[in-house]
């Protein structure tokens, strides 16, 4: 009698004498019956169900070009950057049929940045058949398409702003501006802004909510001296459900000084806030207005109530200014802070060779003044001021006497250049200039305000602490040093006169990462 030999099974798997052995449906494989459901093997599975069957393959990505930021349906619109977390999960919301099955993993795939595509990895799971869960990876492609989102597309069109914010200082020049524009800059209090326009006297902020230009109201009050007043024009009214729609106008008045301006209280606000002289220099313009007596070194300040209740104008600004020479100089021992008293002589830079006419005056100025130096100044004597303040100064008799010939305010530095090559700069904002440009003269006394603030943040480091300043685009600083060495021995003479200007270290300077950039120099 014949006995077979037993077989090996092609796989190798033995199955235990109590479990039924059948074969796959599809492969004909060996497979435990009790545990297998619809007669298919686990390789079988993968290949014939398909869990990501409900799930689109492609989709579109709104995005606004203005201001970058993707549409979120319905009408949602967020900022997200390019392979961001934020971006991520906008993709997984727009595919319809996720939200049956389980993610384990989504990355995004690399695409090229001009293909207008972006691809998303995705690793699923659920459950095919009793017992048996399934893990399956696809991947995704959206097409990035652009569409205007609604604040831009107001910002666009004439006439569609709701609130409107009115800065406004009745002066002669620019510099005030130009530091609330750094202000502004700084702490990115413009961000809501849908227009900047320039005016003659101002500059106006708009604003597609109310809400938004009472921000930038309240952030003005609290950097500068100001007077603010509200109204509201009605635009439309529906009579069936009583709802209106208004526009907002917040007028921002500044008050009329500015630093290094020359003031001349009134009698009774100066014995008010100290019994100060009313002869006095404006040195800095905050959130009140910090006046200086040079005489005795009295500082007081304005507050924003106290002189709208009794405003005043400046006697002079910083236009009028005379150039002085300092011929002695005597410190007093007397020190406030930075400034240091002192006794100098000067003669006016005109008279010199002309006449041998000398003042006699007390100045703060007794630190950085020595005999030789030039300093800026108002000439009291020489000038006939239409104030009703200085007239009741002079009509005075216990203070008349105490009106000096000269008062200085501010050391000069001379520069030999116009235009000398700054290792800094300052951003500006984005202003509509309106239809008609300026005039020359117009442009010229605009470059000459920004070129005395340029100035000023040089030699005040009180004033530059509080704007942000960038470092200058190097290349072109290289070329201008490639250029300079055919004329070195010139450079050498003329920065001999300008080793007494202020500098700015590089320290104290901030990188602009916007103007960062990759290029290919080998090429």
């Amino acid at each position: 009698m014949e006995v077979d030999t037993p077989v090996s099974l092609a796989n190798g798997t033995q199955f235990s004498q109590s479990s039924a052995t059948i074969l796959c449906c599809e492969c004909g494989a060996a497979i435990d019956g009790a545990l297998a459901v619809g007669a298919l093997c686990s390789d079988c599975v993968k290949l014939t169900i398909d869990i990501s069957g409900g799930i689109q393959r492609e989709a579109t990505l709104h995005i606004c070009r203005d201001c970058e930021r993707w549409l979120q349906p319905p009408s949602h619109w967020i900022s997200a950057a390019p392979e961001s977390r934020e971006l991520l999960a906008l993709c997984l919301r727009k595919l319809r049929g996720l939200s049956k099955v389980r993610i384990i993993d989504a990355n995004f795939v690399w695409t090229e940045p001009h293909s207008r595509r972006v691809k998303v990895k995705i690793t699923i799971q659920q459950e095919a058949l009793q017992g048996t869960i399934l893990q399956q990876t696809f991947e995704v492609e959206y097409v990035v398409a652009y569409h205007q989102c609604p604040d831009c597309a107001k910002s666009f069109t004439a006439n569609t702003w709701r609130a409107v914010v009115q800065v406004r200082q009745k002066v002669a020049h620019k510099r005030t501006f130009l530091y609330l524009e750094q202000l502004i800059l700084k702490h990115a209090a413009h961000k809501d802004t849908i227009n900047i326009k320039e005016t003659k006297d101002g500059i106006d902020f708009f604003y597609s909510q109310r809400n938004y230009a009472e921000k930038f109201v309240d952030f003005l009050t609290s950097v500068a001296p100001v007077r603010t007043k509200k109204s509201q024009e009605l635009i439309s009214a529906d009579v069936h459900t009583s709802s209106k729609s208004y526009k907002f106008s917040f007028s921002v008045e500044l008050v009329p000084i500015c630093k290094d301006d020359l003031v001349c209280l009134p009698v009774k606000l100066a014995k008010q806030i100290g019994n100060i002289a009313p002869l006095t220099v404006c040195y800095r313009v905050g959130t009140a207005i910090n006046i200086l007596d040079p005489n005795t070194l009295q500082t007081a300040d304005v507050s924003t109530p106290l002189y709208w209740r009794s405003p005043f104008t400046s006697l002079a600004d910083v236009q009028e200014l005379v150039e002085f020479i300092v011929m002695d100089i005597e410190p007093t021992g007397v020190q406030k802070g930075k400034f240091f008293l002192a006794e100098a002589t000067v003669a006016r830079a005109s008279d010199l060779g002309a006449n041998e006419t000398t003042y006699f005056t007390r100045t703060h100025l007794g630190g950085i003044l020595h005999p030789g130096d030039s300093v800026m100044g108002y000439h009291i004597t020489r000038t006939n001021f239409n104030n009703p303040q200085f007239e009741a100064l002079e009509e005075n008799n216990a203070l008349a006497s105490t009106i000096p010939d000269v008062i200085l305010v501010k050391k000069f530095y001379a520069r030999k250049r116009k235009n000398k090559s700054r290792n800094w700069r300052l951003k500006r904002m984005n202003k509509d200039e309106g239809e008609m440009l300026p005039r020359k003269q117009d442009q010229d006394r605009i470059d000459r305000d920004y070129e005395m603030f340029l100035r000023d943040v040089e030699e005040d480091t009180e004033l530059r602490q509080t704007v942000a300043l960038y470092k200058s685009q190097q290349r072109k600083k290289e070329k201008e040093e490639m250029e300079g060495l055919e004329t070195a021995s010139m450079a050498e003479t003329e920065e001999t006169g300008e080793d007494d200007v202020p500098k700015i270290e590089m320290d104290e300077l901030l990188e602009d990462f916007e103007d960062l950039d990759v290029e290919d120099d080998g090429a």
